[in-house]
């Protein structure tokens, strides 16, 4: 045996004229897949769409002893049953949906050091019936932990060509461009031999449901494949692409065996790796104390029960600081440059409309999307580097016992702790989870989470309203640190909520095999950092912007005559106490009146919508203090401190700003979320639900805090 080893020479025949065959290269995350098909395409690579859907691909013709064949490079995914949405891509490719042409040949690459679980895929292509070739990459690191594969013997278990290689020293890859060829031109011969093992009661259930997908999924071969695909998968949704008609009867299959007590899923996958491990148990052998030793150790520290949460605490601190702080370099210079884009406009053209179009609607708008960038770049950084060393899969192992109490997912943690710095980049690292569901309901509860704009807003509140200490007691750091356990409290009693009523789903365990420890590869971290990036520049940015110019227009008409004000009143006061969103402040009174709040902190509140920090801003602007003013503005806080109602009670109380901070803390004030949620879930209904929903709970919240003060002597 040995892990370079050919299989035994089959006849092989060039590829028929017409066009080439299509070969899609499919395998888990971190497998070398991407690093593979570069190598095979060479200098052909292009990139394009996938169809119907923005997501770039990479693709390439290869040529091979005058054949040719078609490459295109696929998400990762570690399963055909997966929910995320670079996983459905990959789905929809392999199966032929929503404008994918069906495949010749499917390429499965695979960790040969991590190979039970790359095989689990190389399982279920199989068994669709899709014509498949099996590399065995990273052969290697194979070698050098001492892993050693019988190559002829797999391949003959699993019907399939199997070949060792390696993309970093491209041992193997002649042999692989020729399986490739013979497979396009031999399909019959290509489709693998295994087929999932069942207790007879699942077998009429199975049945029902192929016969219910057949027609929908005609370009497959797997027979009753097809209907314990689509039991494992069909879901329903607003990004499911399966007919209606099909999710009714396949939900309501699946419903009668869960009646019955029966655990698809559960039965499915014992049966696949029972029939890998009996299988490999003859094939694989592996020379003992070579590599795994440092490995075994480092788990012993970071998946303990203990030292493990510690590590955790310290590597999220490392990340939350840097999220918080790091970025605040890069985005003082892009606030810098958009600040002196701002001047140079006000100081060329002339005071008017246009001048203040250009500078508080475009510069503005623009300059609110590009300033997430400095976060969502490093965000994605930590996390690919996490994620390409090995390091995520042990946090959601370590992470899932908690996170499971309350609906959610283990990998659901990561994104939720993003959230402290920015809503929108954590709504973006959703993509890391799986199922469709999770990801859902994370990111209907991240925007919970105390993020890094609403800290000006508390800030100025607290530091305005409440005695730095009470009998030697730090009460500004005490209501401040509240403020935080309240979100993350809240944010999991939402969950909680929300996963047993809106978004209730099918109960799965985190099933996943801890990869091995590695460098992270710096061209994999960066490409994955630029491409969901530059999907929120692209898409999430149009949203921000609009809305920051429909703001700018609510802000600044009608316009005032400033001429005929008197000395004593401020331009930009006499501005927004005629504008539309004066009368829209007003128009709110009656309604925010019971939470302590009058008609100028309902402008705030409309200012806000653009981003929770404006609401600082904004009533600068309203109590005439002017110029740049944030949350360390001394005249601001005096302003606060002294504005007055009609019959002369002060409108800012410690309990109104308490229950000011409430609304803030629950409310869904920010528009570049709303944004990054409609982009992630495609539909409008997410956004609205979430929009509502934590409205509502804003509301009441504070209305119980005020009234209730109210009612126990709080002035």
């Amino acid at each position: 045996m040995t892990s370079l080893v050919s299989l035994k020479r089959r006849p092989r025949s060039s590829t028929p004229e017409g066009p080439a065959p299509r070969v899609l290269v499919l395998g888990n995350p971190n497998a070398g897949k991407t690093t593979l098909f570069n190598r095979l395409a060479g200098a052909n690579l292009r990139v394009g769409n996938y169809p119907g859907v923005t997501v770039e691909h990479a693709e390439a013709h290869v040529d091979v002893d005058g054949a040719r064949l078609l490459l295109v490079d696929l998400p990762g995914t570690y399963s055909l049953c997966g929910r995320s949405s670079e996983e459905r891509i990959a789905i929809h490719a392999v199966l032929g949906l929503e404008g994918h042409p069906p495949p010749d040949v499917i390429l499965l690459v695979g960790d040969v050091t991590q190979i039970q679980r790359s095989l689990y895929l190389a399982l279920q292509a199989s068994e669709l019936g899709v014509p498949t070739v099996v590399a065995l990459n990273m052969a290697d690191e194979a070698e050098k932990l001492g892993i050693d594969v019988d190559v002829v013997g797999l391949s003959e278990a699993l019907g399939l060509s199997v070949v060792a290689c390696s993309a970093r020293t491209g041992a193997g890859l002649d042999d692989l461009r020729r399986r490739l060829v013979w497979a396009g031109s031999h399909p019959d011969a290509a489709r693998g031999t295994f087929r999932t093992e069942l207790p007879v009661e699942y077998g009429a259930a199975i049945d029902a449901a192929e016969q219910v997908v057949a027609g929908w999924l005609p370009g497959t071969h797997g027979g009753r494949a097809r209907g314990l695909w689509a039991l494992m998968s069909v879901e329903g949704g607003e990004d499911e692409l399966t007919p209606a008609s099909v999710v009714h009867e396949v939900i309501h299959v699946r419903e009668g065996l869960s009646e019955a007590g029966l655990d698809l899923d559960l039965e499915v996958a014992n049966s696949r790796y029972a029939w890998l491990d009996e299988t490999l148990s003859h094939l694989l052998t592996s020379a003992p104390g070579r590599g795994r030793d440092l490995s075994d150790r480092l788990d012993g520290v970071l998946i303990h029960p203990v030292w493990g949460f510690a590590v955790f605490v310290v590597l999220m601190t490392l990340l939350f600081q840097g999220l918080f702080s790091w970025s605040d370099p890069a985005i003082g210079v892009i606030e810098t440059v958009f600040g002196m884009m701002s001047a140079g406009v006000t100081s060329t053209l002339p005071e008017g409309l246009l001048a203040d179009f250009i500078v508080g609607g475009l510069i503005a708008g623009v300059g609110g999307v590009v300033v997430f960038l400095p976060q969502i770049l490093l965000l994605f950084l930590l996390i690919g580097l996490m994620e390409d060393s090995g390091y995520m899969a042990r946090v959601a192992y370590l992470m899932d016992r908690i996170m499971r109490s309350v609906g959610l997912h283990g990998r659901a943690f990561v994104p939720m702790l993003s959230g402290f710095a920015c809503a929108v980049p954590a709504v973006l690292a959703t993509r890391t989870m799986e199922r469709r569901r999770d990801r859902y309901l994370t990111m209907m509860v991240v925007p919970l989470t105390t993020c890094s704009a609403r800290l000006p807003v508390y800030t100025v509140l607290i530091a305005a309203l409440f005695p730095a200490a009470v009998g030697g007691v730090p009460a500004q750091g005490l209501v401040l640190s509240g403020m935080y356990f309240l979100s993350v409290f809240t944010a999991l009693a939402a969950a909680a909520v929300l996963g047993r009523t809106v978004l209730k789903g099918r109960r799965e365990p985190l099933l996943l095999e801890l990869p091995p420890y590695r460098l992270p590869r710096a061209a994999t971290v960066l490409r994955m950092m630029w491409d969901r990036s530059k999907v929120f520049l692209t898409e999430a940015g149009t949203v921000i912007l609009v809305c920051t110019i429909v703001l700018w227009g609510l802000l600044t008409f009608p316009r005032v005559d400033v001429t005929a004000l008197p000395g004593d009143i401020a331009p930009e006061t006499a501005q927004i106490e005629g504008s539309y969103a004066a009368v829209l402040g007003k128009g709110l009174e009656p309604a925010i009146a019971p939470l302590g709040f009058d008609w100028t902190i309902g402008i705030g509140l409309i200012g806000s919508f653009a981003a929770r920090e404006v609401f600082v801003a904004t009533m600068g602007v309203v109590y005439g203090v002017g110029g740049d003013v944030d949350a360390d503005s001394d005249t601001l806080r005096e302003r606060i401190r002294n504005q007055k109602r009609a019959d002369g009670a002060p409108i800012y109380t410690p309990l109104v700003g308490l229950s000011l901070m409430i609304f803030f803390a629950f409310a869904a004030q920010c528009m570049s979320t709303l944004a990054a949620v409609k982009r992630e879930t495609k539909s409008w209904r997410w956004p609205v639900f979430l929009t509502v929903y934590m409205t509502v709970l804003a509301y009441v919240a504070s209305l119980i805090v005020y009234q209730g003060g109210r009612a126990l002597g709080f002035g």
